[in-house]
């Protein structure tokens, strides 16, 4: 789905039953890191301030400044008035806000993925599709017996990119209910073409009501989307951060 972003010259207006996905490039120039850690607030500086190595300091914050960049515009107030509750996994989501306004992020090496809807449950996942020598042994660990299969009996060619697809719908899935990776990935059973939810905890009652979508927002990462709506893909708009978007 590569092709399918767009680089809007404006802030698109997110609709009722719309999902808006957008991604973006961390690594940007020193001026715009600048502006986008004016964003910031006190405990997401401390949180930049742990990273070790320069490069994960700026990604953080060029990740959660553009965050706050979108959320402000979709809220029509300033990045830095954007604030966060947490749940008790961590999941952040907005504070005393007067909108169902509802979002997700997630980011790897020098790409972050976005997800934004309203009144439903979302989560977003994001990962560098790199060379897994022990990728069947972890997908042993961590995948259904189907699932494992499914793996095994995939080219080797094509094994690490069916992996990929799904551990970031697991984790996306995760996300959205709110456990991240605290969750059980051997619990969560994912289908392949289309990418669907099969079950939880070996039960299909809900997995009708979960929506996922896989994305491409650069070569070599592999993310995906799960949404607790019944929707269509022809909801969904893809969307590429600049900083020259105006609101």
């Amino acid at each position: 789905m590569e092709s399918a972003w767009q680089k809007p010259s404006h802030q698109p207006e997110l609709e009722d039953n719309q999902v808006h996905v957008w991604c973006a490039d961390l690594d940007v120039p020193p001026s715009e890191l600048d502006r986008l850690a004016r964003y910031l607030s006190p405990d997401e500086q401390v949180r930049a301030s742990k990273f070790k190595f320069p490069q994960l300091q700026s990604r953080f914050t060029a990740a959660r400044g553009i965050l706050r960049e979108l959320l402000g515009n979709y809220l029509q107030i300033a990045p830095s008035e954007v604030k966060f509750d947490y749940g008790d996994r961590g999941k952040p989501r907005l504070a005393n806000s007067p909108t169902q306004l509802e979002f997700n992020l997630s980011h790897s090496q020098g790409y972050a993925l976005y997800g934004f809807t309203y009144n439903s449950a979302i989560g977003v996942d994001l990962e560098q599709n790199r060379t897994m020598k022990d990728a069947l042994n972890i997908a042993q660990r961590f995948f259904t017996p189907r699932e494992y299969e499914l793996l095994q009996n995939t080219p080797i060619a094509n094994q690490q990119t069916v992996f990929f697809a799904l551990w970031t719908a697991k984790e996306a899935y995760l996300k959205a209910v709110g456990t991240g990776l605290s969750g059980s990935l051997e619990q969560v059973e994912i289908g392949t073409n289309p990418l669907k939810l099969l079950a939880v905890d070996g039960s299909q009652a809900n997995a009708a009501s979960w929506f996922l979508v896989p994305c491409s927002p650069a070569a070599d990462f592999l993310g995906a989307i799960a949404i607790n709506h019944k929707i269509s893909l022809a909801e969904f708009s893809f969307w590429s951060w600049h900083q020259s978007i105006k609101k």
